[in-house]
């Protein structure tokens, strides 16, 4: 029974690590900046846990056929820990997870704590049950103010994130359903949550934060890639949490600026 149970152990043990090296299941190809940086994080952090988790699945697999009862089996001698292993594993594992926390800490800074580029594109992201809207300033630069009075989701687009159209500022901003973003050029985002915490996560992008209530999240990052990825909320945020997806369009800044032209002109 013990030989039979080990080799379960190692069968199931290396039959999922084959699909992690095998990379079956993994991150779609980055199209960001920080893309690389965060991948060779990524791939160093499943290599470290993986000769961890190897380690211990195998030697338990022969603790189980070693130490099976058999007829001969002398009387079981119980242990009462052994003080010197335990501090050495303890500190291994400090130093590992430390160790991890600082390799990530520079790339997580420089898109939270270092200020964007001069000409970063302002977006401004604003979560609700069940959707994502995009406001960005227009050639003013400036943000309208808005207003909770003012949102009705169901309308959508200005009306849904609470534009107070009394705003000189607000003759200019673009709010849509869709995210649009020039390649090759920062973003300045603004996240913010309406209701409940949300969480923006485009995974080509390796971008992912928290929309909390009544927080205003800068963070900046820059695409590099053409093409269409989606976004997806990464916290489970109501009945609804399914639906609540979308799309951003990275295109170049030609493209950009005539679709952010032609959504002022529907303004007018």
């Amino acid at each position: 029974m013990g030989l039979a149970l080990m080799v379960l152990i190692w069968l199931i043990t290396l039959v999922s690590t084959y699909f992690f090296v095998a990379r079956t299941w993994w991150l779609p190809a980055g199209a960001s900046a920080a893309a690389a940086w965060i991948d060779g994080q990524f791939t160093l952090t499943f290599i470290l846990m993986g000769i961890v988790f190897l380690a211990a699945q195998l030697g338990l697999g022969y603790i189980v056929w070693k130490y099976q009862q058999r007829p001969t089996s002398p009387p079981v001698l119980y242990s009462h820990g052994n003080t010197k292993l335990e501090i050495i594993w303890t500190f291994l594992t400090a130093v590992l997870f430390i160790g991890l926390n600082l390799m990530g800490a520079p790339v997580w800074a420089s898109q939270r704590w270092d200020p964007p580029a001069d000409d970063a594109v302002k977006v401004e992201v604003t979560g609700m049950q069940f959707a994502w809207y995009f406001r960005y300033p227009g050639p003013d630069g400036t943000y309208a103010k808005t207003n909770v009075k003012l949102m009705d989701p169901s309308a959508g687009g200005e009306a849904a994130v609470g534009l107070d159209t009394n705003d000189p500022s607000a003759k200019d901003d673009v709010v849509t359903g869709t995210m649009y973003l020039p390649v090759n050029r920062e973003v300045d985002l603004s996240l913010r949550s309406v209701d409940v915490i949300h969480s923006f996560f485009v995974p080509s992008l390796r971008f992912k934060q928290d929309a909390v209530p009544g927080l205003n999240i800068h963070m900046h990052f820059k695409p590099t890639e053409i093409g269409e990825y989606e976004i997806a909320c990464a916290e489970l945020c109501g009945l609804g949490h399914y639906k609540m997806h979308g799309m951003v369009h990275v295109v170049s800044q030609e493209d950009f600026d005539k679709w952010l032209a032609a959504r002022e002109a529907e303004k007018q």
